[in-house]
């Protein structure tokens, strides 16, 4: 039994495509105007970003296709630096890095679905927005469960979505100037910061607007031909990301002032009340299928890096059984529910995401370093991608800059995601050293595993076939 390779070229474009656009770009853009301090310089963040990541998502084409199994940066860390600090990646992963991410983007959508229902309320309901975060995450898992079909055809419905809410906003502002309203547009670089610190911090929000372009590797054994369609879906996808990012911003700038901008808690809602008229009420249900299409990503990218970790041994065996009828990893998917609906303990997303840029920026620097690794010490092997080794290096020190920027600007945050780090340790040395030995800790894991091979039974005579 494994995961079948279902997953074509325009599938992995949906999915990188799908999960970098989520609510972001339709709600704060202004953090990147904020500490660039212009226009012109913030159009220059959006580009050199998009760029940049462009440049990491071929870096991790080179490891996807050299090392061709799913798990993105566990199995690359794994293979170059053994058992342990793969685990790390994988215990932050499990504890912080994607129950966080799920629930960023299940709150984002309830948000945004339910606003018009308290449209007169300056806050809204804390309860009703966490069912139905709750209800959604649930929902996609159940879909994740049942098929990878209607899994991967949601995902491209959703994306397509997406990108059509987006076109209309650039249709938009792309009118407004040619209608001849450049006016905001007369000295783009006024008001520039030219601090270092400014433009790091704007620079640091702009790439993490890009995350999700290594999202493909976790699911390389289930992409047909990923030799192939690994490096295209990054080259189609990537550069699709980076001119709709960049258009968008530039339809919000022709309309909206910098001020006004700024002063916005929802940048699209605030540009589809002056151009789009009554479309406007339109946009929280733009918002809302952009977020679900993100989550519905994540959700089946993310829960096979828990079914690689139980392959490897550093997760209970449960975690290695996939569905005999519809060949999905459920135990996997049912895990990565519950440690989400854990999460969702709070509403407060900005505490979310500080507690999470941190580790994916040091995880991502870690597979980079692995990278090299290989290339020294495996100069030989085979490499159906080989990207020059300048652009490595280069990703290598903007990966070093992502990690070395929190100490200095966020000392708490980079606190609680070391601790969390740190105490991986003993978990691992109890319960992946020591334990094993112990025949009590066997049985329980093989009652354990009984336990979920009856979520993963399909019908008898489905098995005999």
């Amino acid at each position: 039994m494994r995961l079948k390779k279902e997953l074509g070229l325009m599938d992995g474009v949906g999915i990188v495509v799908g999960i970098i656009i989520g609510s972001g770009i339709f709600v704060s853009p202004k953090g990147v105007l904020q500490y660039s301090g212009s226009v012109g310089m913030a159009l220059i963040v959006w580009a050199m970003s998009g760029a940049i990541s462009m440049v990491g998502a071929l870096c991790y084409a080179e490891l996807g296709t050299m090392i061709p199994r799913s798990g993105g940066d566990y199995t690359y860390i794994l293979e170059s630096f053994g058992g342990f600090p793969a685990f790390l990646f994988l215990w932050v992963s499990l504890v912080v890095i994607l129950p966080v991410s799920n629930t960023v983007m299940s709150l984002t959508f309830a948000n945004y679905i339910i606003k018009p229902v308290f449209d007169t309320c300056d806050v809204l309901p804390d309860v009703p927005v966490r069912l139905i975060a709750a209800l959604v995450v649930c929902f996609l898992t159940w879909l994740n469960c049942t098929n990878v079909k209607w899994t991967k055809n949601v995902q491209g419905a959703f994306t397509a979505a997406k990108v059509c809410a987006l076109g209309l906003i650039i249709g938009a502002g792309m009118y407004h100037l040619a209608s001849g309203h450049t006016e905001l547009f007369d000295d783009p670089f006024r008001n520039t910061k030219h601090s270092v610190t400014s433009l790091s911090t704007a620079f640091y929000q702009g790439l993490f607007s890009f995350a999700g372009w290594n999202c493909l590797n976790f699911v390389v054994e289930e992409l047909k031909n990923p030799y192939r369609n690994l490096p295209l879906a990054i080259i189609i996808s990537m550069p699709l990301v980076t001119v709709v990012y960049f258009l968008v911003n530039l339809a919000y700038f022709a309309v909206l002032e910098a001020d006004e901008i700024l002063a916005s808690q929802a940048v699209a809602l605030s540009f589809a009340s002056r151009a789009l008229g009554v479309v406007m009420y339109a946009m929280p249900a733009c918002v809302a299928l952009s977020t679900f299409g993100s989550l519905n990503g994540l959700l089946f990218s993310c829960s096979r890096l828990f079914f690689v970790g139980a392959r490897e041994g550093h997760l209970p065996q449960a975690f290695t059984l996939i569905n005999t009828k519809h060949y999905t990893p459920i135990p996997a998917l049912i895990c990565q529910c519950l440690m989400t609906l854990c999460m969702l303990t709070t509403s407060d997303t900005l505490v979310l995401i500080n507690c999470v840029s941190f580790s994916e920026a040091l995880f991502v620097f870690m597979s980079i370093s692995a990278l090299l690794w290989l290339r020294y010490k495996q100069p030989e092997r085979k490499r159906p991608i080989k990207i020059w080794l300048w652009v490595v290096v280069l990703f290598f020190f903007v990966s070093l800059f992502l990690v070395i920027f929190p100490v200095i600007e966020r000392p708490v945050e980079l606190g609680l995601n070391l601790g969390v780090l740190v105490a991986g340790a003993p978990v691992y040395f109890i319960f992946v050293r020591a334990a094993p030995r112990s025949k009590r800790f066997n049985r329980f894991m093989g009652n354990l595993t009984s336990v979920c091979q009856l979520l993963c039974l399909g019908l008898p005579e489905e098995k005999q076939e």
